[in-house]
């Protein structure tokens, strides 16, 4: 007995040093995707600029049509046709990337790609040696949660590039959240590693946490793309309208993908996960019914889901909705994520729940 609480004791010391390494490797990160933004190129992100100024009127140059003729072929001058595309929409190249299309700043790229695969590498294995230091499913609370969500979502993004996926500017902001998220955990939230409540052990557990930790992090990546879309658009109504952009324009929204990109893949990402997040509701309401006797109780984080699950909701609902399309649904996306994540802080720190006997 006392042997086997030396060695989890031992593991979970081992758990806490992979953490902290790992947040090195990520820093290490930051600092090379910043200097991908900052020494890219930026000659050649004008090219999306010059791009959005002819759309927004300038002269194009002239259109011509080939009229055959017998023994030859004459040329003859037509007016240039003007096509509207759908309400709102526009037909907008993507930026060259926070590299900028060179060389410098690509290699800059790819070591900051690589430092975060190392990094996620060394995260992975901290959780996975916290399970076996508690042996149990490592989110049993708000610092083996986070630890584990900053992990998923990272790898949902590497997932994504190695699939061949153009979400490399998802980097920086990425690289940015986990920095924040574990420096979070190992100081506030940092719990000894312990055995669960008996409400809590349950193979539900596996099932219930681990769909909410995924779903997460895919929501997570859709709220950068909602919100970068949201800018990116600003930019490019800007431009569209004959304004000067500024110099944070210049540098960094140039080099984004179009806000019909943006909006394309969060929108992608968040209908392809509701259904995830019901199942994930279903779950939860499920194991209530193991643990304490009743399916629904309206307890505060099982209405915060609800809360997150009806946003979404009508998030998905106004994008099949003509007028509510575009900035105003991203709207609604921004506030459905805000409250998946008063969901995750404000209930388990603020308000007192069943949830709460977990321990922060």
């Amino acid at each position: 007995m006392i042997l086997a609480a030396a060695t989890n004791e031992g593991l979970a010391q081992m758990s806490n040093t992979l953490i902290y390494s790992s947040m090195a490797v990520y820093t290490l990160a930051f600092l090379a995707h910043i200097a991908e933004w900052v020494f890219g190129s930026r000659s050649k992100v004008g090219r999306t600029a010059a791009a959005l100024t002819g759309k927004a009127g300038a002269a194009a140059p002239a259109v011509t049509v080939q009229v055959k003729k017998a023994g030859g072929t004459a040329v003859l001058d037509r007016p240039k046709v003007v096509t509207r595309a759908a309400a709102g929409t526009r037909e907008v190249p993507d930026g060259p990337g926070a590299a900028g299309g060179t060389v410098k700043g690509d290699l800059y790229g790819r070591i900051a790609i690589s430092l975060t695969v190392l990094a996620f590498a060394v995260q992975a294995s901290g959780v996975v040696t916290r399970a076996f230091s508690v042996q149990r499913a490592p989110w049993g609370n708000m610092y083996e949660f986070s630890t584990t969500f900053s992990a998923v979502a990272v790898g949902v993004y590497l997932a994504f590039l190695l699939a061949g996926k153009n979400v490399r500017w998802i980097g920086l902001p990425l690289v940015t959240t986990v920095l924040l998220d574990l420096g979070m955990a190992t100081t506030m939230l940092y719990t000894e590693s312990d055995q669960l409540v008996p409400a809590l052990d349950s193979y539900w557990l596996w099932i219930h946490v681990s769909t909410a930790i995924f779903c997460g992090a895919v929501l997570y990546l859709g709220a950068v793309a909602t919100l970068l879309y949201l800018f990116r658009d600003s930019y490019e109504n800007k431009l569209a309208n004959g304004g000067e952009p500024g110099g944070f324009a210049r540098s960094v929204l140039e080099r984004l993908p179009a806000a019909a990109t943006l909006d394309k893949f969060a929108y992608r990402v968040n209908a392809a996960i509701f259904p995830l997040w019901t199942f994930t509701i279903i779950a939860g309401a499920i194991w209530a019914g193991d643990a304490w006797g009743r399916y629904w109780g309206w307890d505060a984080k099982e209405v915060w889901s609800f809360i997150t699950w009806v946003g979404y909701a009508a998030y998905l609902h106004a994008r099949a909705t003509a007028g509510w399309k575009g900035r105003k649904a991203a709207y609604i996306a921004l506030i459905a994520f805000a409250c998946f994540l008063f969901n995750y802080y404000g209930v388990n720190i603020f308000v007192s729940s069943k949830h709460s006997y977990a321990g922060v």
